[in-house]
């Protein structure tokens, strides 16, 4: 009876430690639950799990880690015979409002653009998409022939870099505000933040608030139909999608990306 009873309370005991462990467990699994408003890294310096082509089921040849960065090698690129897009996506899930901080640089003449509520289907996220603008302000014209491009949309000066290409603007919708606009030169870090909610989205860039805007209102509807998006009929148009990353045949390098859900 003595080694029965020692026996029960043996696996009573061990049947608690189980229970604590798996109460344990759900707790952690509820702090990082990307539900919450905590940040939630969708790129540390040590993976690019989640990450794959628009339209695609991996990574485009060129994009790597290379010293805790996501990158786009343009030489690594053209090694391999690839016939897709090389813009691409954090394919893991959705967001619809959210927070999202990034760090990023650019070489001289570099291009590239951070895309939101992306869906698939497209040709690419530009026609669906809203971007933020990630451009070399100062070199770009000097060194890519812009006037063909510029002239279809009426520019008074189409050989120079429009407003509404420049880095911090929603692309081709709002521009940035120059005055609050500190942009490091070719080479150095900049950070970069978006805010959306469908009362207001921000952009942001080194701790400064570059632009505002309400998204689906009378006024952007306006800007969406009177230029470059006049003929995209399904741009800016949903309120949920992924999170996308642009390669515009130029090196690019982005590090501690997270997002958190507001």
């Amino acid at each position: 009876m003595k080694k029965i009873a020692i026996l029960v309370s043996f696996i009573i005991i061990s049947s608690c430690k189980v229970a604590q462990k798996t109460e344990v467990k759900k707790e952690a699994i509820v702090e990082t639950n990307p539900e919450t408003n905590e940040w939630v890294y969708l790129f540390d310096g040590s993976t690019t799990k989640g990450w794959r082509a628009y339209n695609g089921d991996s990574l485009p040849p060129g994009w790597t880690i290379k010293d805790s960065t996501l990158t786009f090698d343009t030489a690594l690129g053209l090694e391999q015979d690839y016939e897709g897009g090389t813009d691409i996506i954090y394919g893991a899930e959705e967001f619809d409002n959210f927070e999202l901080y990034l760090e990023w640089k650019l070489p001289e003449g570099g291009n590239s653009g951070i895309f939101y509520h992306v869906k698939e289907g497209y040709d690419g996220p530009p026609v669906v998409s809203p971007e933020y603008q990630l451009i070399d302000d100062e070199n770009y014209a000097r060194i890519h022939n812009l006037t063909d491009y510029n002239s279809q949309f009426g520019a008074k000066n189409p050989e120079v870099l429009q407003d509404w290409q420049k880095t911090g603007a929603d692309y081709a919708m709002h521009v940035a505000d120059e005055s609050q606009k500190k942009l490091n030169p070719v080479g150095e870090w900049n950070s970069s933040k978006i805010v959306f909610t469908p009362e207001k989205v921000e952009h942001w860039l080194n701790g400064k608030k570059l632009l505002e805007f309400q998204p689906w209102s009378e006024d952007w509807n306006k800007k969406k139909n009177s230029g470059k998006w006049d003929n995209a009929p399904d741009y800016g148009k949903f309120k949920k999608g992924f999170i996308a990353l642009q390669d515009h045949s130029s090196p690019i390098w982005f590090k501690n990306i997270k997002i958190k859900r507001l």
